[in-house]
């Protein structure tokens, strides 16, 4: 992976991580890079040097990804949901046929179903129950304590594919407190965050790593139910109008676009 390829890969982790809807997880998935994130925090001495060289150009993109797209994002999703989440899903099916792949790398069996179809029940059980709870939700605290937990929330949301962090920060009345301390460059909220976002991290990243040892093809397939879990949960739906029309032309173009760059990912990952 050349340095533009994993910096334009973070950037789109780190707009993910805070895009309402989106889960940094699924992303990480479908961009190949889940399982070599999650071993590398897990066995954070082995292979170091190698490591850091590999993921400095996902970090630095991530970063600038957070920090660039914290208001761009807020301002689409205020203005441009739909569109917003029509991108999201055409960029997520794009990248399907690469995930698949990459989940039957190891062999495939039949009982790896079983796995994908409780995942995604799950994602689709919780993400009914999200989006009838949303009025329920009560104002964010601010406090010292209140920002660790919104940063282990948002590691939670990083490390389990189909999980978005935004949103759950959004139920919990916290998504504007934790946008608006990114986008201002709060220092001292943000290491706060930094230190939930740590801890939670290298728990579930340890947690995933033994799993994809143990169980890889059963692990992935349970992951792959997680995302399409995820790109259903916020596929907009569909009306019968020129606006959706323009909608799906987007969704269109960004699935050509995804599965044209997985595809010569792949092939360059070949010859490599």
């Amino acid at each position: 992976m050349n340095f533009m390829s994993g910096f334009l890969k973070g950037m789109a982790l780190g707009a993910g991580a805070i895009a309402p809807g989106v889960s940094g997880g699924a992303l990480a998935v479908i961009f190949g890079l889940y399982d070599k994130i999650t071993y590398f925090i897990a066995n954070f001495t082995k292979n170091f040097k190698e490591n850091i060289i590999y993921f400095m150009p996902v970090g630095i993109g991530g970063a600038a990804g957070v920090l660039i797209f914290s208001r761009i994002i807020e301002y689409l999703f205020k203005f441009h949901e739909v569109e917003v989440k029509y991108a999201f899903v055409g960029l997520m099916f794009g990248t399907l046929p690469s995930v698949i792949q990459e989940a039957n790398k190891k062999g495939y069996k039949h009982k790896y179903l079983i796995a994908l179809v409780l995942s995604l029940g799950i994602t689709l059980i919780a993400a009914y129950f999200e989006n009838n709870s949303v009025n329920f939700m009560h104002d964010g605290g601010t406090s010292i304590i209140h920002m660790i937990i919104y940063g282990v929330i948002i590691g939670f949301g990083t490390i389990i594919p189909g999980i978005s962090a935004s949103i759950i920060l959004m139920y919990m009345g916290a998504y504007e407190i934790v946008i608006g301390a990114i986008s201002n460059i709060q220092i001292a909220v943000i290491f706060y965050l930094g230190i939930g976002f740590v801890i939670s991290v290298l728990l579930f990243a340890k947690l995933i790593c033994i799993l994809f040892e143990k169980a890889y093809g059963i692990t992935y397939y349970a992951i792959l139910g997680l995302v399409l879990g995820s790109v259903v949960s916020i596929f907009p739906g569909v009306e019968f109008t020129l606006d959706y029309l323009l909608n799906f032309i987007i969704l269109i173009a960004c699935w050509f676009l995804s599965y044209s760059l997985s595809k010569i990912g792949k092939s360059k990952e070949a010859k490599s």
